[in-house]
């Protein structure tokens, strides 16, 4: 059964308002609280029993499955390794996201891995999301691990969002990728308070003609902290792209360093990276037509975020 809370933070992490239809394995204090599987998708708790391994079957399109993650238990650090075998040719979603609830001193958080492997001109569009809440002071971090391996003309549209209320969080992203592959990975992260984000990405153009593009979008506030590291490894002719941007706040600090390695004369990789303050001239426009100084803030933040 789904509480209050359980539902607040499905809505959050994964915008749903009660069990899904389709595939899904919604996972409650580091245990199965529901399963469903359909003919194309497969769930299956993996041998280690510390996560799932999710099949999708060559061909499927137009499916989807649900896979998010909440805590609300004082103590709890919760780790799981999850695999996903995309097969041949199929064409699917995949919703995925922790929420933690925090409401004593004692720290919260989860610690998750997610492999996948895409078979030959398969797709996918991976969604994930991050949220915590709650009165308590415990500490409530976040530790996402993403591996990403692409077979031929296989294609990855990963958004991976954090939206607030975490503490501490650390992100480690890896990808290598086979001929003609494609990866587009977006990463929304917003800090406030004295909270830390660390985010590190590794990615390798393996293959003949494979293309990547990272973005990373950062908004800074309060005493915040957060640092992002990229690297873009070209191995055969290829086309990567690196876009690093951030708003700093308040007394926020940020660090932002990308890495081009070119191992191949006809490999070509190009970066932009930003780091700044809110305009002047935006806040005034916005105020001019009617908003206080908050709202203008606000709406310039998540137009950025977009």
């Amino acid at each position: 059964m789904l509480d209050a809370i359980d539902k607040e933070l499905l809505k959050a992490v994964a915008d749903l308002e009660a069990i899904p239809k389709g595939a899904y394995n919604i996972r409650k204090n580091g245990e199965l609280l529901s399963r469903e599987v359909t003919a194309n998708i497969d769930i299956i708790t993996n041998e280690e029993k510390h996560g799932i391994d999710i099949v999708i079957k060559p061909g499927t399109k137009d499916e989807s499955v649900h896979i998010p993650v909440i805590l609300s238990k004082a103590g709890l650090m919760d780790v799981v390794y999850n695999r996903f075998i995309i097969g041949e040719d199929a064409d699917v979603t995949i919703i995925a996201g922790c929420g933690i609830h925090c409401g004593s001193e004692e720290p919260e958080g989860h610690a998750g891995v997610h492999e996948f492997r895409l078979e030959k001109n398969s797709r996918v569009r991976y969604v994930e999301k991050h949220f915590a809440s709650g009165p308590g002071r415990g500490k409530r971090t976040l530790s996402p691990t993403t591996r990403v391996f692409m077979d031929e003309g296989s294609q990855a549209e990963m958004e991976l969002t954090q939206m607030g209320g975490v503490d501490i969080a650390k992100r480690l992203n890896e990808a290598v990728l086979g001929p003609r592959a494609s990866l587009l990975i977006t990463e929304r992260v917003m800090t406030d308070g004295v909270q830390e984000a660390e985010s590190r990405n590794t990615i390798v153009l393996e293959g003949t003609d494979s293309r990547c593009e990272l973005i990373s979008r950062s908004v800074i506030k309060g005493d915040s902290n957060q640092d992002f590291y990229a690297t873009i490894e070209a191995r055969a002719r290829c086309y990567g792209h690196l876009e690093c941007d951030a708003i700093v706040m308040d007394n926020g600090t940020n660090e932002t360093i990308p890495a081009l390695k070119s191992l191949h004369p006809d490999a070509e990789l190009t970066h932009e990276a930003a780091i700044g303050k809110i305009a002047n001239d935006q806040l005034l426009k916005l105020m001019t037509l009617g908003m206080d100084y908050d709202q203008a803030v606000n709406r310039i933040i998540r137009g950025f975020l977009q």
